[in-house]
């Protein structure tokens, strides 16, 4: 007798369980799925009428001339590039080139859920044209889009951030859009700034 009644509890345990997974999956069938529509190369630097595959921009401002990453994804791995902040939010250097005389500046927001805005590290001794070494930290993964102005030139694009693992084992502080003092991207000459980002 006792076994008959284990089994039905048995049984209805199960049937609450199943009834419960379908609707937690008719839930997340029902949620709106967000495509990242990641930027592409266009191939424009700015300032420059030679062409690069991977840069993308226009003639006053380009994400150059290195690039988007691969696929317009930054994939923050084990033993990758990149580093982590003590909050665990992603932080990735970027490339600029500008084109026009003037300080950058870089903002962003994610796309498919609430997070924190995009934070960043400008650092100086760069010139007021040129290339700009920056490091943009994302609150979270999800899709980006992050926005460069200097003057009245701004480039947008849109990144898709994937963290795997414990992501980078390499550990910074960035607070605010104001790189540290000691931050190692300005003891680095702009030519081998970039040399640290793959």
């Amino acid at each position: 007798m006792r076994s008959k009644s284990s089994l039905s509890v048995c049984g209805v345990l199960l049937l609450v369980a199943a009834r419960s997974g379908a609707e937690e999956f008719r839930a997340a069938a029902t949620q709106p799925t967000v495509v990242c529509e990641v930027t592409r190369p266009n191939g424009v630097v700015a300032g420059s009428e030679r062409p690069e595959p991977n840069s993308y921009g226009n003639p006053q401002l380009s994400l150059g001339p290195f690039g988007l990453w691969p696929d317009g994804t930054v994939v923050f791995k084990p033993g990758g590039a990149g580093f982590i902040t003590g909050d665990g939010s992603l932080g990735m250097k970027f490339g600029w080139t500008r084109g026009v005389r003037g300080r950058l500046t870089i903002e962003g927001r994610r796309l498919d859920a609430p997070a924190s805005p995009l934070r960043s590290a400008i650092p100086n001794g760069y010139g007021e044209i040129g290339f700009q070494a920056t490091a943009l930290v994302f609150s979270t993964a999800g899709c980006w889009e992050v926005t460069g102005r200097v003057g009245d030139a701004s480039l947008t694009f849109v990144t898709n951030v994937v963290k795997i693992g414990d992501g980078p084992s390499w550990r910074r502080e960035i607070s605010g859009e104001a790189a540290p003092p000691n931050n190692e991207m300005q003891r680095t000459k702009p030519a081998q700034a970039m040399e640290l980002r793959r």
